[in-house]
């Protein structure tokens, strides 16, 4: 087994995932990640997983937004092409929130997409890694660094002991879809 690097546990039902996430925990087995087909409530809290800092991004990219479309619209009409109609000021501000706003929402929209490519590693053209296919479709799956978790017995009897209906073990790091 020394060229095994993951250790997967597979489950039928969340609840049981749960419970084996408690019990690895208690046996002091480090967690490698959790895959599961839909979003499981408290699972991040569980695994110790720190809040996320994509509203931070938002705000920023929202930001430059909005003194993107400040900026343009102050040097387009107050100082390359300033126009006088009807006695109006060149640099009414109550004229410039529609725009200013649209940018905002744009460039929040734009950057957060960019972000999202980034952080998930899904640029498009490039294929999806999964540890095991079907933690996509029906099984909820813990895999388990098996390089710094050398007691394999030992994870593997926690599993079965949590329901797990079925551990693998993975030889490769990742499965592709092609």
């Amino acid at each position: 087994m020394s060229d095994t690097k993951y250790i997967l546990g597979h489950f039928e039902h969340p609840d049981d995932l749960m419970d084996g996430i408690d019990k690895l925990q208690k046996g002091n087995v480090s967690i490698y990640d959790v895959y599961t087909p839909m979003p499981i409530h408290g699972i991040e809290a569980k695994l110790g997983i720190p809040r996320s800092r994509l509203p931070i991004v938002a705000f920023l990219c929202g930001i430059t937004g909005t003194i993107s479309g400040i900026s343009l619209l102050y040097y387009t009409l107050h100082k390359d092409w300033p126009m006088n109609i009807g006695g109006k000021p060149t640099l009414p501000m109550p004229d410039f929130v529609p725009i200013t706003f649209e940018l905002t929402i744009l460039f929040c929209a734009l950057g957060m997409v960019a972000m999202f490519y980034f952080r998930s590693h899904l640029f498009p053209g490039r294929a999806p890694r999964v540890m095991d296919l079907r933690a996509t479709d029906d099984r909820f799956v813990i895999a388990i660094d098996a390089q710094s978790n050398t007691d394999h017995e030992k994870i593997d009897s926690l599993l079965k002991d949590a329901g797990a209906v079925e551990v693998l073990y993975n030889e490769r790091k990742y499965v592709s879809y092609e």
